[in-house]
């Protein structure tokens, strides 16, 4: 059976990581997380002093830099899932925090950003047997993948869920926050300059608010059936 390029957009915490993960796992393929790419940049950021007062980034100051960013994925036997690492430092847990989710779109929004973190992720994909989700996998970086997925859902379903996936990791944050951060990415990621947030012309929508995880798990499933039973 012929391996395809499945690629999984959306917005911010509305478990399409949970979803593409489930599905690589499920049918053997490798799974990408694009948007731990551009934490891992973010934290470097951070860790830098590369940005602004105002939260905007020192631009002229990371660009030089960017060649010291290495971004790797190892498989974790006891999550059953793939960690981050920056330069080879485990910062899996260091990327879900508040500080970088409030910091990750200016980051995301930089063009030579941008181009550095595509031209890796279509190095990676170039094979086919990938699912990769992030905000421009179906309009940027696979145009041509033979399976696009558009995940939303309210802004609240989605603070709920990044709130419940902080707490169950010892990190808390205050859920106002929380839904504060989701709705300024939402705008972020959506206006940007270069690789807007955009449901692709031919990428199916999938509104999940009302979905449990094995629901959304196995509606993915039966979309990928649906296409590989056409090659």
């Amino acid at each position: 059976m012929k391996k395809i390029t499945i690629a999984i957009d959306g917005h911010s915490s509305c478990g399409k990581s949970t979803m593409a993960k489930d599905l690589a796992r499920r049918i053997g393929y490798v799974y990408v997380d694009t948007g731990a790419m551009y934490r891992a940049v973010t934290l470097f950021a951070l860790r830098n002093e590369l940005f602004n007062e105002d939260g905007s980034v020192k631009t002229e100051e990371l660009e030089p830099r960017m060649s010291e960013i290495a971004i790797s994925f190892k498989f974790n036997p006891e999550t059953q899932k793939p960690d981050t690492y920056l330069n080879g430092e485990l910062v899996e847990k260091e990327i879900r925090s508040l500080e970088v989710s409030n910091h990750v779109s200016p980051i995301a929004a930089v063009p030579f950003v941008r181009t550095a973190m595509v031209a890796q992720q279509q190095a990676m994909g170039q094979e086919g047997g990938i699912v990769m989700d992030g905000r421009d996998i179906g309009t940027t970086v696979f145009p041509n993948a033979e399976l696009k997925v558009f995940v939303t859902a309210s802004a609240e379903v989605r603070a709920q869920r990044r709130y419940d996936e902080l707490v169950s990791k010892g990190m808390p944050e205050p859920f106002e926050e929380i839904l504060k951060n989701v709705q300024e990415r939402d705008y972020i990621d959506s206006h940007r300059e270069v690789s807007p947030l955009r449901q692709a012309e031919d990428a199916i929508l999938l509104d999940n608010s009302n979905l449990t995880i094995p629901e959304q798990n196995e509606w993915l499933y039966n979309e990928y059936l649906k296409v590989v039973g056409e090659e």
